[in-house]
C-alpha cells in the first residue's frame, strides 16, 4: 500500500501550483536537487506558466499533495539553468544508474519522494528510484488515468525500488561530477569482480568516467577482472598520466598483458610515465613470446637463500605485507640463484623461528623454462594440483612464478 506521505515523479510532473490566494500559477515541469547542499532534498520546483518557467524554492511551499502544490510565498523568479542542479526529469528519469547495493546497472523509470512537513513549510526528499513493472505502469498511465486510480490499480504489482543512498549516478563530465558532488565511495567498496561487471555494462564514455574517478588501486583491480578488449579500450581513452597511475598498481604480468593489447605508441607513452622499477619489470616481460611461460609469469615473488630459517622468511614478509594477499609460496635459491625448494606459506605457522625452511619443502620442486608453452604449463598445474610454479631462464636462474590465477586467466581467454 502506498503511504499518503509519498509522491511519485509521475504524479509530481504536471501537478498544479497555486499561489497564496489559491490562483493557479502553472504546472510542475521538473524538480531539481542541489546535491552539494543537500543530496536528497528537492531544492527547486520548475513551474511552467505560459512562455517561461518559474523557480519555486523548497522553503516557499506550504503543502504538497495529489491536489497540488500550495505556496506560502509568491516571490518567484524566472528559471535559469544552474550547473549545480541535478534535474529529476532531465538528468535522472530514463537514465542508467548504478545500484551499489545490488551491484548492477539499472534504468530509472520513476522516482519516489517522501513528503516531509517542516516548521513553516513542506519539502520533498528523494526516497527511492523505481525500476520495476509497477513504475513502468505508472509511466504508461501518466496523464491518462487519474493518479488516485493509478495507485489503486498498481497494488497487485510488486514494487521494485532502490534506496536513494545506494544509487550512484553515472556522469561522464568530470567538472559536472564535482559540481553535483558525485561520490564513488560505494563503488570503491565493491569486490573488483562486481565492479568490473558493472563497468562492462556501461557505454564507453561512462566506463571512462568511472575508471577516471575511482581510486587507482581499485581501478587496477577492476580492470584486471575485465576482458582484454575492454581493458585496452578504457586505457586508450584515458589521459596518459592517469593510465600510468592505474598500470602502476597492477602486478607486472597483468600490466604487461594489458599494455601488449594497446597501440605501440600508446603503450610506449604509458611506459615512460611509470617508475623506473615498474618500467623495468614490465619491459622484461614484454621480451617473452606470447603463449609461453615467460608471458604468463609474474616477477612478484619472494626468494631466500637455501639456508634461510622460518624467522628469516617472516622478517621478509613483514617488510611487504601487501604481498601476503597474493603469496602462497616462498622459494629458496642457491648461490647461482637457481631454485632449490618451494615452501608453502602455511607451513611457516607450524614451525619454530629457528627451523630451516628447506626442511618444510616437498621433496620435488617443479619448474619450467620461460620458453615452455602455456599448454604445457596448464597441463602441469592440472596434473600436480599446483598453486605456484617456478619459472627459470636459460641459466636455470629463478626469474618469475606462475600462479593458479594466471592459468585461470589463460583458460578463460580460450
Amino acid at each position: 500500500m502506498v503511504s499518503d506521505n509519498v509522491l511519485f515523479c509521475t504524479e509530481l510532473i504536471g501537478l498544479r501550483v497555486y499561489d497564496t490566494r489559491g490562483r493557479r500559477l502553472g504546472r510542475v515541469k521538473d524538480a531539481a536537487l542541489v546535491p552539494i547542499i543537500n543530496p536528497a532534498r528537492v531544492d527547486r520546483f520548475l513551474v511552467g506558466g505560459g512562455w517561461t518557467w518559474l523557480t519555486v524554492r523548497f522553503d516557499q511551499v506550504r503543502s504538497i499533495s495529489l491536489d497540488g502544490i500550495y505556496l506560502r510565498d509568491e516571490k518567484l523568479t524566472p528559471y535559469h539553468s544552474d550547473e549545480y542542479m541535478l534535474r529529476i526529469v532531465r538528468d535522472l528519469l530514463d537514465q542508467q544508474i548504478i545500484d551499489a547495493l545490488g551491484r548492477k546497472v539499472v534504468r530509472v523509470t520513476d522516482v519516489t519522494f517522501q513528503i516531509k512537513p517542516m516548521e513553516g513549510h513542506t519539502q520533498l526528499d528523494v526516497l527511492e528510484v523505481d525500476i520495476g513493472m509497477r513504475s513502468i505502469f505508472r509511466r504508461l498511465a501518466q496523464g491518462v488515468i487519474p493518479p488516485s486510480w493509478v495507485r489503486k490499480i498498481q497494488k497487485p504489482i510488486g514494487p521494485n525500488s532502490i534506496g536513494w543512498e545506494y544509487c550512484n549516478i553515472v556522469e561522464p563530465d568530470p567538472q559536472r561530477r564535482l559540481r553535483l558532488n558525485i561520490s564513488n565511495v560505494a563503488l570503491e567498496k565493491m569486490h573488483p569482480a562486481d565492479l568490473a561487471d558493472i563497468v562492462e555494462e556501461l557505454g564507453p564514455d561512462d566506463r571512462e568516467a568511472i575508471i577516471e574517478t575511482i581510486d587507482p588501486e581499485v581501478a587496477a583491480d577492476a580492470l584486471s577482472e575485465m576482458d582484454v578488449d575492454i581493458q585496452a579500450s578504457i586505457l586508450e581513452s584515458l589521459e596518459t598520466e592517469r593510465a600510468a597511475e592505474i598500470i602502476e598498481e597492477m602486478s607486472p604480468d597483468e600490466a604487461a598483458h594489458v599494455l601488449a593489447e594497446l597501440e605501440e605508441e600508446t603503450s610506449s607513452e604509458i611506459l615512460e610515465e611509470l617508475t623506473e622499477e615498474s618500467k623495468s619489470e614490465v619491459s622484461e616481460l614484454f621480451e617473452h613470446r606470447d603463449h609461453t611461460a615467460g608471458a604468463m609469469m609474474t616477477t612478484e615473488y619472494v626468494s631466500l637463500p637455501e639456508n634461510a630459517t622460518v624467522q628469516d622468511a617472516i622478517e621478509v614478509l613483514r617488510q611487504d605485507e601487501e604481498m601476503l594477499e597474493v603469496l602462497n609460496t616462498v622459494f629458496l635459491v642457491d648461490a647461482e640463484e637457481a631454485p632449490v625448494a618451494a615452501v608453502p606459506l602455511a607451513k611457516l605457522f607450524i614451525a619454530p623461528g629457528s627451523h630451516p625452511l628447506k626442511d618444510l619443502a616437498p621433496d620435488t620442486l617443479l619448474r619450467v623454462t620461460v620458453t615452455e608453452s602455456e599448454n604445457r604449463v596448464t597441463d602441469i598445474f592440472d596434473k600436480y594440483n599446483l598453486l605456484t610454479l617456478a619459472v627459470v631462464d636459460a641459466d636455470r636462474k629463478l626469474v618469475g612464478v606462475i600462479t593458479a590465477d594466471d592459468v585461470i586467466s589463460v583458460l578463460k581467454q580460450k
